[in-house]
């Protein structure tokens, strides 16, 4: 059973990454999915993605939890039944989840890609990080900041939030392996904080809302 990490975040929230490395049959053993989840799962075209989502029920059984535990909003948004706050991610072979009893949530893991240059400008003001020694510097520090907003949109909820114009990361040394955040969306002014971490070229950055 590849669990490849767990993180106590705090005395309320936790967080378990798998490495998706079983087949589709292993990985469906003991997984009942309800209907809604079951139709989503046949319509996966790929492979890949249909063995992400049979993991993330396996992280959930690490909690005690089955897939009609976990419902959807409106806008997508999971929830767990019982209350508690949850977030969801896959990224290739990685897939993560975070759980906390007592705080707004959101995690997003991300490959380190130097297709996220292209991309910079529609997320954040991309001359900041002229400063970085090489461009590998240069994409690890963009995708920690595109994670942090990704988990900052999941927190939120709401569509309409620009990415570049109402979620600003405070700047940060890869050694801090945390910053803090600000959502400003009509009107309404909350900060975060963020926490992140590297591996195999990945990115895992989670953020918890400020109380």
């Amino acid at each position: 059973m590849p669990l490849y990490k767990t993180i106590t975040v705090n005395k309320d929230t936790s967080i378990a990454i798998w490495k998706v490395e079983e087949s589709e049959e292993y990985l469906s053993k003991g997984i009942f999915l309800s209907q809604n989840c079951q139709l989503r799962y046949d319509g996966m075209k790929s492979e890949m993605h249909r063995r992400a989502f049979l993991s993330i029920r396996h992280l959930l059984a690490l909690y005690n939890y089955v897939d009609k535990d976990l419902i959807y909003n409106e806008a997508g948004k999971p929830h767990l039944k019982d209350g508690k706050y949850i977030s969801i991610t896959h990224s290739h072979n990685f897939t993560g989840i975070i759980i906390s009893s007592s705080d707004e949530v959101g995690i997003d893991i991300e490959m380190q890609r130097d297709k996220i240059l292209r991309i910079a400008h529609k997320f954040t003001p991309f001359e900041e990080y002229r400063t970085l020694a090489n461009t590998a510097a240069i994409v690890r520090k963009l995708t920690i900041v595109w994670g942090a907003k990704e988990s900052l949109y999941k927190i939120y909820g709401q569509q309409g939030i620009s990415f570049l114009h109402h979620i600003n990361i405070s700047d940060f040394s890869f050694s801090d392996e945390s910053t803090s955040a600000e959502i400003v969306y009509k009107g309404d002014r909350s900060q975060y904080n963020i926490n992140f971490l590297e591996f195999e070229g990945f990115t895992c950055v989670y953020a918890l809302r400020e109380v």
